[in-house]
């Protein structure tokens, strides 16, 4: 199944939730949660569970060096190689990527103890895929052709607690707030030793190690903590958390990915019991990548680990849907269509483009 067929099976689910309106429920609302691409965004009360399921599909194009495009050409014949000198190595980057797709499927499990916290597991599949130009070898602008890589398999696994600070996990009144502290690390279960068979400025095709934005993990723990306030005013929703990705020491393989600080903030309207619209933007901060892998070499910016990290902005436009009778009642389905607005690579760094997450909700 292809990255289309995935999602437009995804988004044909959407349609499902059309039969919410014919009834109405005294306690569940379709605004109770954030929009589905925010997570750890709210407690529950004793003795319930959820569980959740969400699908991201992520799409970069292009290239950029600080907040300018750059094109292949440019890139294939002025900026040097950090690895020049080593055997088969030209003196700039003559593999370029040009196009990348993620598509990530996300488990989730929460369970609550008691109303002061809530526990939460999440693993992960992920797929990508990166096209590339590979020049011929030495100088000009000839092509040799392309290639795409494309390594798959399970990702870091997520463990976190969740602490309401403010409100109540069951509250449904229409004048609310709430604060939530969630204090998580991620196990690196993600491989971090990914190949794939490429094609090189001479003409080979050697399996190497893929570099580090196309593994799997991180290689470390990481701790992520989050903060999320949330409130709601009659048909009104907001809210907005800060949260971090800030690994500990180096992986197996001599590095540590940069560390990750987000910000996001959003508004909602809800027309109907059953459903509510929002949009949201989101910052993230992310540094560079700290050492080397020496496994991970080539005339690709990819193979860099200075090349790595950067500021982007996105705006995201979403709608949350939930059973409100029968059979489908505390169902939930929510959407999320996201754009990248601003970035601020440290390039040459293939740019964001844009993003879409679907996920289903349900407690017990």
């Amino acid at each position: 199944m292809t990255h289309s067929t995935r999602f437009a099976s995804a988004l044909a689910l959407a349609t499902t939730l059309i039969p919410f309106t014919a009834a109405q429920a005294h306690d569940v609302y379709a605004d109770d949660h954030a929009p589905i691409g925010v997570m750890a965004d709210h407690a529950h009360k004793k003795g319930e569970f959820m569980l959740s399921f969400r699908a991201m599909h992520m799409e970069m194009e292009g290239n950029q060096i600080g907040t300018n495009d750059v094109d292949a050409d440019t890139i294939a014949t002025t900026i040097p190689n950090r690895f020049f000198g080593a055997p088969g190595q030209p003196p700039t980057l003559r593999i370029v990527p040009t196009e990348m797709r993620t598509d990530m499927y996300m488990l989730g499990a929460m369970y609550a103890p008691s109303d002061a916290v809530t526990l939460m597991v999440m693993g992960n599949y992920i797929e990508k895929e990166m096209d590339h130009i590979t020049y011929q070898g030495g100088m000009g602008t000839t092509q040799l052709g392309t290639f795409t890589t494309n390594p798959k398999g399970f990702g870091d696994t997520k463990v976190a607690a969740l602490f309401p600070l403010l409100g109540h996990p069951d509250a449904k009144d229409d004048t609310r707030d709430e604060l939530t502290l969630k204090a998580g690390v991620s196990l690196p279960t993600g491989s971090i030793e990914e190949t794939a068979q490429i094609l090189t400025p001479m003409g080979a095709t050697p399996t190497v190690r893929v570099p580090y934005m196309m593994q799997l993990g991180t290689g470390t723990w990481d701790v992520e903590p989050a903060l999320t306030y949330k409130g709601r005013r009659g048909k009104m929703g907001f809210g907005v958390q800060g949260s971090a990705s800030i690994k500990l020491g180096t992986n197996d393989v001599g590095y540590s990915f940069g560390d990750i600080y987000e910000g996001t903030a959003w508004v909602s309207y809800r027309p109907a019991q059953w459903v509510s619209l929002s949009g949201r933007v989101k910052a993230r901060t992310m540094g560079q990548v700290e050492g080397i892998d020496p496994s991970i070499v080539g005339p690709v910016q990819t193979a860099n680990p200075d090349f790595q990290g950067g500021e982007r902005v996105d705006l995201i436009a979403g709608v949350n849907f939930v059973g409100t009778h029968g059979g489908l009642a505390g169902h939930r389905l929510g959407v999320e269509l996201g754009k990248a607005v601003y970035q601020d690579l440290n390039g040459p760094q293939m740019a964001g483009d844009w993003m879409l997450t679907v996920g289903w909700q349900k407690a017990f």
